[in-house]
C-alpha cells in the first residue's frame, strides 16, 4: 500500500516510526479510493455500536454546521475524542459538484498525534461516511423497531437513501421497500436501482407509504421552506422512524405535530435540539440518547403500539470509531 500524498513513499507501519522523534513522523494519507474498498456494512455497524456505547460515559462534542464562501455550499465540523484518540471530521455538501462529475457530499477525517497535537493522519471517507450514517440508522432500527418489521418506506432518492435501505434490510426481515421521491422520475429511478440490488421495491405516494410502513426512513435535504414530507395522522401505531436528513438549523422532514405521539431517541440531545429534527419539537419533548438504550440504561420500545423516532444529526465519535476500524483493517495504528 502506498500513501496518496505528494509523493509515492510507502505508508510507514507503526513500528517503522516508533523510534523517530514525534516531529519527524510522516503524515499518513489514506485516499478515498482506498477507504471505499475497505468499508462494508459489518465494519460500519460494529463501529457504530462502539461509538454509541462510548457516548454514555465519554465526552461527546457537538457539531458545527456552517457555509462556505458561497452560501449554497455547506460544511460541518464534527470533533471527537476517546481515551486514546482525538480528531475531527469535515463533511462537505457542494451541490454543483454534479456538473464536475463528482458527488455532492464528501468527508475528510483528521486524526491528531496525541503527543504533539499535529495532524497524524488524513482519511478521505466520502463513501465510508455513507456507510457510517446508514449504520447509525440500522443500529436504531435494531434497537427500536418491532422485530417483525417487514415493510420499509424510504423518503428520498439521493445518494444516501440506497445505503439506508441496504443497512436496515440487514437488521430486519424487510420484504418490501416503498420509495417516495419529490418527482415520479426520481422515485422510479431509485426503485429500479433497488430492484437491481434484489429488493422488492416500488414507488408510491407519501400517504400510502406511511399507511403501510413498519419502518420509515427519511433521507432528504428538506427544510422549513417546504411542507413536511407527510402528515402526522398518516403514521400508524407501532411504526419506527429514522430521521437522517436534518443535520443543520432550518432543516425539517417530519410534521411537528407527530412529536405528540412519539417516543424520541437521538445521538446527542443538546445537538438534536439545535440542528436535528428535534429543533422543531415542543420544549417538553423527552429526548433519550440511543447509547443509553444500547447499554441498557434506558428503555427503548416498550409496546408494539409505540411510535419511535430516531433523530440522527450525526456526532463526531461515530467518525472517530469508523476511522479507527478502517485503520485496524489496514493493520495500522496511531
Amino acid at each position: 500500500m502506498t500513501a496518496a500524498g505528494s509523493t509515492a513513499d510507502p505508508v510507514p507501519s507503526p513500528s517503522s516510526d516508533s523510534g523517530r522523534p514525534p516531529a519527524a513522523r510522516r503524515l499518513l494519507h489514506i485516499t478515498e479510493e482506498r477507504t471505499a474498498t475497505l468499508v462494508d456494512d459489518e465494519l460500519a455497524l460494529e463501529a457504530a455500536r462502539a461509538a454509541f456505547a462510548a457516548t454514555v460515559d465519554g465526552t461527546v462534542f457537538p457539531s458545527l454546521a456552517v457555509h462556505g464562501s458561497d452560501p449554497r455550499n455547506r460544511f460541518t465540523l464534527k470533533p471527537s475524542a476517546s481515551p486514546t484518540h482525538a480528531g475531527v471530521k469535515i463533511g462537505t455538501y457542494w451541490p454543483d459538484n454534479a456538473e464536475h462529475g463528482l458527488p455532492r457530499h464528501h468527508s475528510t477525517l483528521l486524526f491528531f498525534d496525541q503527543t504533539i497535537g499535529r495532524i497524524a493522519a488524513v482519511l478521505e471517507v466520502g463513501t465510508a461516511n455513507a456507510y457510517r450514517t446508514a449504520a447509525a440508522d440500522a443500529l436504531a432500527v435494531d434497537l427500536l423497531a418491532r422485530a417483525e418489521s417487514a415493510t420499509l418506506a424510504v423518503f428520498g432518492t439521493g445518494h444516501q437513501a440506497a445505503h439506508e435501505v441496504r443497512a436496515v434490510s440487514r437488521v430486519r426481515p424487510i420484504a418490501e421497500v416503498l420509495v417516495v421521491g419529490r418527482t415520479a422520475e426520481r422515485a422510479e429511478r431509485m426503485t429500479a436501482a433497488l430492484a437491481a440490488q434484489g429488493h422488492d421495491a416500488r414507488s408510491v405516494g407519501a400517504e400510502e407509504a406511511c399507511a403501510r410502513a413498519d419502518v420509515i426512513v427519511t433521507a432528504t435535504t428538506a427544510t422549513t421552506d417546504t411542507p413536511p414530507l407527510f402528515e402526522a395522522a398518516w403514521v400508524r401505531p407501532g411504526t419506527h422512524l429514522s430521521c437522517m436528513g436534518a443535520d443543520a438549523p432550518g432543516k425539517r422532514e417530519l410534521p411537528p405535530e407527530l412529536f405528540g405521539r412519539t417516543r424520541v431517541f437521538c445521538d446527542l440531545p443538546e445537538q438534536a435540539r439545535r440542528m436535528g429534527e428535534s429543533q422543531h419539537a415542543p420544549a417538553q419533548t423527552n429526548l433519550t440518547p440511543l447509547g443509553e438504550v444500547l447499554t441498557g440504561r434506558a428503555a427503548g420500545r416498550t409496546d408494539d403500539s409505540d411510535i419511535t423516532v430516531f433523530d440522527s444529526s450525526g456526532i463526531g465519535v461515530q467518525d472517530l470509531y469508523l476511522g479507527l476500524a478502517l485503520l485496524k483493517k489496514m493493520d495500522l495504528s496511531l
